[in-house]
């Protein structure tokens, strides 16, 4: 009886070694518009930082690769600010070096897991006033269909992810009073002026105990430092609309053999884990056959006997079967690695070169970005410098 039953129970998991099935299907959100037309005044702007790869807290075992996880945390964020600009309920939308830099609404980002078949992000987002508009995680599946290519030439294959995303911010802003809206856009500005000047624009905003700012008084609209400190804003966001042209050629050369790195990588994955579950499957088969072998083999029948000895030769090519499905599946694992490494070296950011007046910026977006803040910051302490300031900003002239 225990031995047909270990027969029965081998020859279940032989069969079912031999079939897998995997259906998947994509549902992507419609992306949300306004419910109503909203002065251009009360218009919030984006910035999107530069995600998180998420390099510091996975385990070895996952199949990661770090230069990768670069590429795609300034790509990722692209694809983000398009979905936000297709909705038209936001001002300038920009990819932005880091989250230090002052803007009405932060997202920030950091990959979770990517593999072309499953992509989970963890997105904050954060307004001015320090009030947090999400902070959670959203996670998309990619299916085979995804990679085919006329899907691949009209959207990507987490699109569904990044206008889940943008459609949970507009929620969120909808919720807002113009009143509200003005305050984020005055924080913005008072924050960005006292980056500048800590002093001189002192005691505009209070902070409460959980880190939000209000705005306490406003200074007058003649005030020169001000007025200064605006023309500088102005410069900030005209080189940060210049780093998009950045961004945007990075992602352009990007996305052909991203494009096909992630389709390999999402096939690699998914024969990756179903022969991971055959190699399991028939390494079980194999030992329930032996054990089945061995215990018709110890029988007085003749019969039981032979069967015995077939059932312990059967589970011995089980378990052969089983140690080479593994085998095979390593050798997808430094497929995967070689695909990896492809990438890495067609998606090397270029080092860029940019001028403004006389000064040379070097480097990356993120050093090119931390050089001109330096220079605005000498340029601000040097127009500043020969102002006859109102007397509730000569305060400042200590700091300068």
């Amino acid at each position: 009886m225990i031995l047909r039953l270990l027969a029965i129970i081998g020859l279940g998991l032989l069969l079912s070694a031999c079939v897998s099935q995997s259906i998947k299907s994509t549902s992507i959100p419609a992306i949300d518009h306004p419910s109503s037309t909203v002065d251009e005044a009360l218009l919030l702007d984006v910035g999107i930082a530069v995600f998180d790869p998420g390099l510091d807290d996975y385990e070895e075992q996952q199949q990661v690769y770090p230069e990768v996880r670069k590429a795609e945390a300034r790509y990722m964020p692209r694809l983000l600010a398009g979905a936000l600009q297709d909705s038209g309920a936001w001002g300038a939308v920009r990819l932005v070096p880091d989250a230090g830099r002052i803007t009405d609404l932060m997202v920030q980002g950091k990959i979770l897991h990517s593999d072309g078949e499953e992509l989970r992000l963890h997105i904050t987002a954060r307004d001015s006033r320090g009030y947090v508009w999400l902070d959670r995680d959203y996670t998309g599946n990619a299916s085979r269909y995804a990679y085919q290519m006329t899907t691949r030439r009209s959207q990507d294959a987490f699109q569904a992810v990044y206008n889940t995303i943008a459609n949970d911010l507009l929620q969120h802003l909808e919720q807002l009073r113009p009143a509200e809206r003005r305050e984020v856009r005055l924080v913005s500005e008072l924050l960005f002026a006292r980056s500048f000047s800590p002093d001189a624009f002192d005691g505009y905003l209070d902070q409460d105990r959980k880190g939000r700012y209000r705005v306490q008084r406003l200074p007058a609209a003649s005030d020169p430092m001000l007025q200064r400190v605006q023309a500088i804003r102005e410069r900030d966001q005209m080189f940060v609309d210049t780093l998009q042209d950045y961004y945007a050629g990075f992602s352009g050369a990007m996305t052909p053999p991203y494009q096909e790195w992630r389709k390999m990588s999402y096939e690699e994955v998914v024969a990756l884990r179903e022969l991971k579950a055959q190699s399991t499957r028939r390494l079980i088969a194999g030992g329930v056959a032996i054990l089945a072998g061995i215990a018709g083999a110890g029988s007085n029948d003749r019969s039981a006997r032979t069967a015995g000895s077939v059932a312990i030769l059967g589970g011995g090519y089980l378990l052969k079967s089983g140690l080479e499905k593994r085998n095979e599946a390593q050798i997808h694992v430094q497929a995967l690695e070689e695909l990896g490494m492809s990438l890495e070296a067609e998606i090397t950011p270029q080092v860029i070169e940019l001028q403004d007046r006389t000064v040379l910026l070097t480097g990356n977006a993120e050093d090119q970005y931390a050089q001109w803040r330096e220079i605005l910051a000498d340029i601000y302490r040097a127009e500043i410098g020969a102002l006859e300031l109102p007397e509730d900003s000569a305060a400042a002239t200590d700091t300068l």
